[in-house]
């Protein structure tokens, strides 16, 4: 179980929780990448998501056919490399301060011992990883996204580009364009995540010995349900935090339809709410919670699996 355990007779050092993280973080995001692309093609899409003249995406087939068709099959990859050092730098930052702060929680606080209250205690501090990491590697979020909402011809032609180009126009605010609906958002969606993650794995018992599921099948099953849960509570955060991250970016986004500009998170939700109908606040949620489930699945299941591996050879 992710956390600290204190009835564990081995224990992994924080460097150990760090690269089993970033191992779980990037096989996890070279995995889900296209769901990844055709999520964000779908929440910058202003148009609505329907089989109309304008509308360039209306369904997840239908998106990633027509991807593939205009931009070719590795355009499903777009972005791909800043997407691995962002889900590398997370997997380690979410991992190590999500593990020290239950560790540290169990000597500080010994009246949160009881197993009942690891759920809240596992809320608290997923949270509170969640923000750190996301402030860590949030740079390279905005340059994924850049990457992926542009179309033909390309304005940035590779990671080191779009870097230099976001900071010589727009400074360094332009890297951190869309963090505030991030730091909002995140708190609530990891805690979530490792809560729901960890009242799941209490409540549904799996019988190996019965011709139940394997401990890789439990980890896959309550991950991905962790998962959809916690980003159907989030969603429309993250929507604004796409939008946001492509103000000014107005010429790769030609060909894909409407441009959308705004003044801040505030004005962001209204303005969608307005012009696109509130369920707009839910575009691409469907592609969404499938990233979400698979993510939050194979992430788990790796970071365990690898905690396992690693506490084998100790």
């Amino acid at each position: 179980m992710v956390g600290f355990d204190e009835h564990a007779t081995k224990r992994l050092t924080d460097t150990e929780y760090a690269l089993a993280g970033a191992a779980a973080g990037g096989l996890t995001r070279a995995l889900s990448q296209p769901l990844d692309v055709v999520k964000i093609r779908f929440q910058l899409q202003v148009e609505p998501l329907k089989q109309l003249p304008n509308a360039k995406y209306w369904g997840v087939t239908q998106a990633f056919c027509r991807i593939a068709q205009e931009e070719g099959v590795t355009a499903l990859w777009k972005g791909h490399v800043p997407a691995q050092v962002l889900s590398v730098l997370y997997g380690i930052a979410q991992a190590t301060c999500f593990e020290v702060l239950t560790r540290e929680v169990w000597f500080i606080a010994p009246e949160w011992r009881a197993s009942q209250y690891r759920p809240i205690v596992h809320f608290v501090c997923g949270g509170a990883a969640g923000i750190f990491a996301s402030v860590v590697s949030f740079p390279f979020d905005t340059i994924r996204t850049r990457l992926v909402a542009q179309g033909e011809p390309k304005i940035y032609r590779s990671t080191s580009h779009a870097a230099r180009e976001i900071l010589s126009k727009e400074g360094p605010k332009g890297l951190y364009r869309g963090l505030a609906p991030v730091l909002i958002q995140m708190a609530p969606y990891t805690g979530i995540q490792f809560a729901s993650y960890t009242a799941l794995t209490k409540l549904i018992s799996f019988a190996d010995a019965t011709g139940g599921p394997t401990k890789i099948e439990h980890s896959l099953t309550v991950g991905a349900l962790a998962g959809a849960a916690s980003k159907t509570a989030i969603y429309p955060l993250d929507l604004a935090k796409k939008r946001l991250q492509v103000i000014g970016f107005d010429g790769g986004r030609a060909g894909f339809g409407q441009t959308f500009s705004t003044s801040g998170l505030l004005h962001c939700i209204t303005k969608i709410v307005k012009t696109e109908g509130f369920t707009s606040l839910y575009k691409g949620l469907w592609p969404s919670l499938l990233k979400a489930g698979v993510v939050s699945a194979l992430y788990f299941t790796f970071y365990e699996n690898g905690c396992a591996l690693l506490l084998r050879y100790k």
